[in-house]
């Protein structure tokens, strides 16, 4: 059985606990869009950990990790993130990379950094990992696929290639030093070295593992709002966050997808630009941010505070509607008990008219929040076990929530650690 775990809004959900939970019952985790510019934090029995490559499953022995065609692979970072985990005395995980996966070179960095520089005050928020430029490249038939990697002359003639189209634009458009042919033909040398290991042919993996009725868990990166397509362009990633890309970035048909759990926090967090309808500012902001998650709202990769706001049901019922959601995992509820009242964001006020429905990005800077109060329940959530053990006020929140969004939520997570988690039978069923 194949499911996926993805995000219902801007990212930082808590799609990696979720996976990480998920993994102990599964048989191979993939990763299968986005790349190291984004990260997961799994708190499990080893320690605490942030995650940007490896899949959220690399803590159980029985598991194999696989890096998806859809990925952005940076060969380095894959190599010191299995280090960073080892290191910490977690035994080595099995791990395959997808013979078709293309490569984040050392310009792609260059050329984001140089972007955001020459954008100045119009830029996107880029983490500056170099993903928008690998893309770009993918799509303009300029990558670098893994598989190439071991064809030497067709490496030689393709540098060749590269570099005079990279350097044209360095000169004339950034101002910068020019690529050196050399150099980058022996830096593809290296990265052949140090991922020949690990590479595999892993669509005919997976169709071998579906026919054996393995267990395959989809891991996404990011969540539907920062879907290139269906997101809030263009402060937007550059892969597809959806559920459905699954099936195109790990390779498999897609009615092979059964279950699809969309993760949604119980509050609202995002990192990076763009519109954010629930957002919320000073001191507000500033709790919010320093209680949150398992010690504070920053990025797992680039350790910037993340935007707050409250929890948002259009962007989210929208978010779950894009996915395909069948199950909703609604995370970090235990955050929100020091409250007195809980506002929720139900609906937007747009140019003197409220909406339920999530507009496209010029509607939507317009928007102000329809904002509605729910009581806070004061107390400490985490250790509780079953959901008729949740304080009145809190089921209140959730089944408000539910109602809203128009999707089951089945799991709650109510602390850090993967066991902090409560299963739910929802009244609602998806239709």
């Amino acid at each position: 059985m194949v499911k996926a775990v993805v995000g219902a809004n801007w990212g930082d959900e808590g799609k990696g606990k979720i996976t990480d939970m998920l993994a102990k019952q599964a048989d191979i985790i993939i990763r299968f869009q986005g790349g190291a510019n984004a990260g997961h934090t799994i708190v499990n029995d080893y320690g605490k950990f942030a995650l940007h490559t490896l899949p959220s499953g690399v803590f159980y022995n029985h598991t194999t990790s696989i890096i998806g065609n859809g990925v952005a692979l940076n060969i380095p970072i894959l190599f010191q993130e299995i280090k960073s985990i080892t290191d910490r005395n977690v035994p080595r995980p099995k791990i395959l990379v997808s013979d078709r996966a293309q490569i984040v070179m050392p310009y792609h960095i260059l050329f984001d950094q140089y972007e955001e520089e020459r954008l100045g005050g119009k830029s996107f928020g880029s983490t500056k990992s170099g993903i928008a430029p690998f893309y770009s490249d993918k799509y303009a038939k300029i990558g670098f696929q893994v598989s190439e990697l071991f064809d030497e002359e067709l490496l030689k003639e393709k540098v060749e290639r590269v570099c005079e189209v990279k350097n044209c634009i360095l000169e004339n458009l950034y101002h910068k030093p020019l690529l050196d042919k050399e150099e980058l033909l022996q830096t593809l040398f290296s990265y052949r070295d140090m991922i020949a290991p690990y590479v595999c042919d892993v669509s005919a993996y997976l169709d071998r593992a579906i026919k054996e009725n393995k267990t395959i868990l989809l891991e996404g990166q990011l969540g539907t709002l920062k879907d290139p397509d269906h997101g809030i362009y263009p402060m937007v990633t550059s892969s597809s966050t959806l559920a459905a890309y699954g099936a195109i970035g790990a390779g498999i048909p897609p009615y092979e997808i059964k279950q699809i759990i969309t993760v949604c926090k119980a509050y609202s967090s995002a990192v990076g630009a763009g519109a954010f309808v629930s957002e919320i500012f000073g001191e507000e902001a500033d709790e919010l941010r320093r209680r949150g998650g398992d010690g504070g709202e920053y990025g797992a990769t680039t350790g910037r505070p993340r935007r707050m706001g409250w929890f948002d049901c259009v962007a989210s019922k929208y978010g779950c509607r894009l996915q395909g959601t069948t199950d909703v995992a609604f995370t970090v509820l235990d955050v929100l008990g020091y409250l007195d009242a809980i506002p929720v964001c139900t609906g937007y006020e747009i140019d003197g008219e409220v909406t339920k429905e999530f507009p496209v990005t010029h509607r939507l800077n317009k928007a102000k929040p329809v904002l509605e109060v729910l009581p806070g329940w004061k107390c400490d959530i985490r250790g509780i076990k079953t959901f008729e053990e949740l304080p009145e006020n809190c089921q209140k929140y959730i089944e408000f929530v539910e109602k809203e969004i128009g999707y089951p939520i089945t799991m709650i997570s109510n602390g850090p650690g993967r066991n902090d988690i409560i299963y739910r039978e929802s009244p609602l069923k998806v239709k």
